[in-house]
């Protein structure tokens, strides 16, 4: 296996993108901006499995399991 042409495709890739991040100023601002959508995401998605979690375990704690016969 050819592992220098492995190597010289690996370096090349990471020039160009190295390179086209550089060239444009505007890909960072892009980046945070999707940072700050996803961490609303995530905590929209964690509040709403919070009040899910309470709900089914208020309903799940209202359930009445009668002991089984000849227990105890």
């Amino acid at each position: 296996m050819n592992y220098s042409a492995i190597w010289g495709y690996l370096t090349m890739e990471l020039r160009r993108r190295y390179a086209r991040a550089q060239a444009s100023d505007d890909l960072g601002a892009s980046a945070i901006e999707w940072v700050i959508i996803t961490g609303i995401l995530v905590a929209i998605a964690v509040a709403v499995g919070a009040i899910l979690f309470g709900l089914i375990n208020d309903e799940a704690d209202s359930i009445v399991i009668p002991d089984a016969p000849g227990g105890p």
